[in-house]
């Protein structure tokens, strides 16, 4: 690798470093010659303007061709957050409701099973699977829930349930957290996401959201789970109340997880979407920022790029909190992945994302393509399904859906409304009822 002050044929990047400030320039030659920078030189980057910023952004883009050239993936999915009843009051979060609410709804297993039946049959080979922590769950019904899926699509992968979730499910069990998830695995679950995580800083979680599961107990779940075989994604949300030092010792931390047990599949920045969220709206906590700039979500996706690069080479943009025009520029800041089409998205919109709840593996191409970059459908864990040439032009089937998602497929808004799908305490459900705390559902799609 050529020093700072010569010319690389590798797009120039090496050259311009010879006339940024020197501390920077110093970072990212490092970067380039592929060592790990450090959590305090992070913090540098996190610093930067103007040329030392254009030349970071430089950087992260040469390090993913090198790693990942120049093919773009997603995955054709079905998010499926079976209840918003939770007995967590996160500051960041507008999807969950008391039990005692009105808009509290919970869909028993023969409608998960059907949405992930439905989601099929529209392509998808994963379904998502993550919710609320209703009160008094049984503690297998993770377990009953996986096997249900499992026993009518057993080639559809599962990526569900945070560590959150883990434990919850663990502690109603009263079970090891190691248990627990060799249970979730001979149940069908294929991997884990890597949610929950908001900032590993312990002071700062007990902020933004106190009672959440701790930095250690989400750690426990992260690293059992890879022990046992089963594959994470890992996620930072920003925007907040972080400052650049904790999120570059999160992204460390992550990394350090990672030497270790080599079980993380991809690195998720996840932007804080304030209007519906209750530290932020309600002014539950001081000094709440509302999102991150756009300069920001660079810098994020950016960094972490450069800070993971040797260890998770796949970075993901959430289309969901970026929307498909950020998300296209992330792709000249060291993203290779845009996640899923989700089919149903909850969690963000219920916080005010406006991005919609679909897209199109077709809409998928097209911004792969515009940005000048090989559109590729992958499976969960990131082997490769199809990489799709320059003219191909094949129609999914969920292409074909036309504009009546709501309709075809409900939404949050709609799931919050119906009476069939109300959300019972097992206090006060009737005895003769399913052992699910919801009603019988009337076969109508919420």
């Amino acid at each position: 690798m050529p020093e700072i002050n010569q010319q690389s044929s590798t797009g120039g990047v090496e050259g311009l470093l010879s006339n940024l400030d020197t501390q920077v320039a110093g970072i990212l030659n490092r970067a380039l010659e592929g060592e790990d920078i450090t959590a305090s030189e992070a913090t540098v980057l996190f610093e930067t303007s103007g040329a030392e910023y254009n030349a970071m952004v430089m950087t992260a883009d040469e390090l993913r061709r090198r790693t990942v050239g120049d093919v773009v993936t997603y995955v054709v999915n079905r998010n499926i957050n079976f209840t918003n009843v939770c007995i967590k009051r996160c500051g960041f979060c507008a999807f969950s409701r008391d039990y005692r609410e009105e808009q509290g709804y919970f869909l028993p297993l023969n409608e998960i099973v059907r949405r992930a039946k439905e989601a099929w049959d529209y392509g998808a080979t994963e379904v998502c699977v993550q919710a609320g922590l209703p009160p008094q769950m049984e503690g297998d019904l993770y377990i009953k829930l996986c096997e249900a899926i499992k026993a009518e699509l057993p080639d559809m992968h599962i990526h569900g349930f945070s560590p959150e979730e883990v434990l919850y499910g663990s502690t109603r069990s009263k079970i090891s957290i190691k248990e627990y998830l060799q249970r979730l695995k001979n149940a069908g679950v294929g991997s884990l996401p890597g949610t929950s995580a908001e900032v590993l800083d312990q002071e700062l979680r007990d902020i933004i959201s106190p009672g959440r599961i701790r930095v250690d107990q989400w750690t426990e779940v992260i690293t059992t789970a890879h022990e046992l075989g089963i594959p994470t994604t890992s996620t930072v949300m920003f925007g907040h109340l972080e400052t650049n030092a904790q999120l570059a010792d999160h992204i460390a931390y992550i990394r350090d997880i990672q030497k270790r047990t080599g079980g993380i599949t991809e690195f998720v920045p996840l932007s804080f979407v304030a209007s519906e969220a209750p530290m932020f709206l309600q002014k539950l906590v001081e000094n709440v920022r509302s999102g991150p700039s756009g300069t920001d979500v660079i810098k994020v996706h950016a960094i972490a790029r450069i800070m993971l690069n040797n260890w998770i080479p796949n970075i993901q943009a959430s289309w969901v909190k970026e929307g498909s025009r950020v998300s296209q520029l992330l792709l000249t800041a060291g993203v290779n992945d845009l996640g899923g089409t989700l089919i149903n998205e909850s969690i963000s919109t219920s916080a005010g994302a406006q991005h919609g709840q679909l897209m199109r593996p077709s809409e998928f191409r097209q911004m792969i393509r515009q940005a000048g970059r090989i559109p590729a459908e992958r499976y969960t864990t990131y082997t490769t399904r199809r990489v799709f040439s320059d003219t191909d032009e094949e129609m999914d089937p969920l292409d074909l859906v036309g504009d009546n998602v709501e309709d075809l497929f409900g939404s949050y808004n709609m799931l919050v409304q119906m009476e069939n799908f109300r959300f019972q305490h097992p206090k006060h459900a009737n005895k003769e009822a399913d052992s699910a705390p919801a009603a019988t559902p009337s076969g109508t799609s919420g």
